[in-house]
C-alpha cells in the first residue's frame, strides 16, 4: 500500500471529538457507507479499507459491525467482525424490531409454544394464527350455503 494512498485516504476524514468517529467526507453509496477509490476503476468501501490498515483484514465469513451506529465513521475501534445474523440483529432495521418482539399486536406472548415458524423463520403467533384459520373456514362456509 503506497503512502500517496494512504494519505489520500485519511484526508477524506474527519475526527469528531465527542462520538470518538473518525467521519468519512468522501464519497458515499446511497446507504450512507463511504467509498473509497484504491485504483482506477476500483472502489471499496471506506470502513473495510480503514480496518484492513489498521487491525487486518477481516475474518472469513464475517462483516463488520459499526458499534457507534454511524456508516459513515472508519474508525477501526468502532467496528466489530460479525456474522451477517449478529450485525443484522443488532441494529434497528426490519429483521431487529421483529426480533426483538415478544408479543404480538393482540398482545399474546411470542414465545414457548404459541410460536409458530413458517419456512422463512418467520415467526406467527399461534393464537392468531388459529383465530384467522377458524374465521376463513366458516367465511367459506357461509359462501357454500
Amino acid at each position: 500500500m503506497t503512502d500517496q494512498l494512504l494519505e489520500r485516504f485519511w484526508d477524506k476524514v474527519q475526527v469528531d471529538p465527542i462520538s470518538g468517529c473518525w467521519n468519512w467526507i468522501g464519497a458515499q453509496a446511497q446507504n450512507g457507507y463511504g467509498r473509497f477509490g484504491i485504483s482506477s476503476g476500483k472502489t471499496t468501501q471506506a470502513h473495510i479499507f480503514a480496518y484492513q490498515v489498521n487491525k487486518g483484514k477481516v475474518p472469513e465469513g464475517l462483516e463488520l459491525d459499526h458499534l457507534c451506529r454511524n456508516r459513515a465513521c472508519v474508525n477501526p475501534d468502532h467496528l466489530q467482525p460479525v456474522t451477517r445474523r449478529e450485525n443484522l440483529l443488532r441494529g434497528i432495521g426490519f429483521v431487529a424490531i421483529q426480533a426483538k418482539r415478544t408479543h404480538c399486536p393482540r398482545g399474546h406472548p411470542l414465545s414457548g409454544h404459541n410460536i409458530l415458524k413458517r419456512n422463512d423463520n418467520h415467526r406467527m403467533c399461534r393464537i392468531c394464527h388459529n383465530i384467522q384459520q377458524r374465521n376463513r373456514y366458516h367465511e367459506r362456509k357461509k359462501v357454500t350455503k
